[in-house]
């Protein structure tokens, strides 16, 4: 018995490969894939499959020199990383509103390394970033996005560039409704935060023995654990919101 000869279509295979790059380094930035909870080989793994499933309906490279595939792969590794960007920055609306909470209520003093999204964070900001995570999950919104990169091969194929006055423009864009999301949802309980140390101060001007801020700190506390928990209960449906406003985020970049 001979040996077994296995071809495999040149073309093809850098199809492949340039899509899976894209893929990758989407990944490695966009949530919720881009937590260190999610281990590479998953990235690496989900890449591959969904470059092999998209790579047959691709239109392969025309040049085939190794210089001019190795600039491709760098214009895949950034195109998937940029978009990546765009989504992290609707994303990062929920662990702003966090950050918010947390210097609001007085919890900003109790910061500490986060090893898993390796980053420093009050208890507030990693929890609500921990809770957008598991429901991206558990909603299936992490489908919307993969959906939403599987599309953004249609409009901008591997040969083609990003318009960079389109990318710049909905970073700008993307900066600014990060900061209104995170206001619409830390914006109440900060607004009564702070009535709370006026009503304090007040009661400070009108009896001074009483020493109101002492107790500030506690009524603080608890107000921001009672009204935080029952925001908690409205995240579902800012996630589903800001899923799709990612997906538009990321396609309104492409031509």
């Amino acid at each position: 018995m001979g040996p077994i000869a296995l071809t495999l279509p040149l073309g093809g295979l850098e199809t492949v490969m340039l899509a899976s790059v894209r893929f990758a380094a989407f990944f490695v930035i966009a949530p919720p894939f881009s937590h260190r909870a999610v281990p590479s080989t998953v990235k690496v793994g989900l890449a591959m499959a969904l470059a092999l499933a998209v790579g047959p309906h691709l239109d392969p490279l025309p040049s085939d020199t190794t210089p001019a595939f190795l600039g491709a792969l760098v214009l895949q590794a950034v195109t998937g990383a940029a978009l990546g960007f765009l989504v992290m920055l609707v994303f990062s609306a929920v662990q702003s509103a966090g950050a918010m909470i947390d210097m609001s209520g007085g919890f900003q003093m109790a910061t500490a390394f986060d090893p898993m999204g390796m980053t420093s964070g009050a208890p507030f900001q990693r929890f609500y970033q921990l809770t957008a995570m598991v429901l991206l999950f558990v909603t299936d919104g992490y489908q919307v996005v993969i959906a939403g990169m599987v599309r953004s091969f249609d409009a901008l194929p591997l040969g083609a560039l990003l318009d960079t006055a389109a990318l710049a423009h909905a970073l700008t864009d993307g900066l600014t409704q990060m900061f209104v999301s995170a206001l619409q949802i830390a914006g109440p309980l900060v607004v009564v935060l702070f009535l709370a140390d006026a009503g304090l101060g007040l009661l400070t001007r009108v009896a001074p023995a009483l020493n109101a801020f002492a107790l500030g700190f506690p009524l603080k506390i608890l107000i921001t654990l009672g009204l935080g928990g029952f925001a908690l209960i409205g995240l579902p449906a800012v996630m589903e919101a800001l899923t799709g406003k990612s997906v538009v985020q990321l396609l309104g970049v492409l031509p």
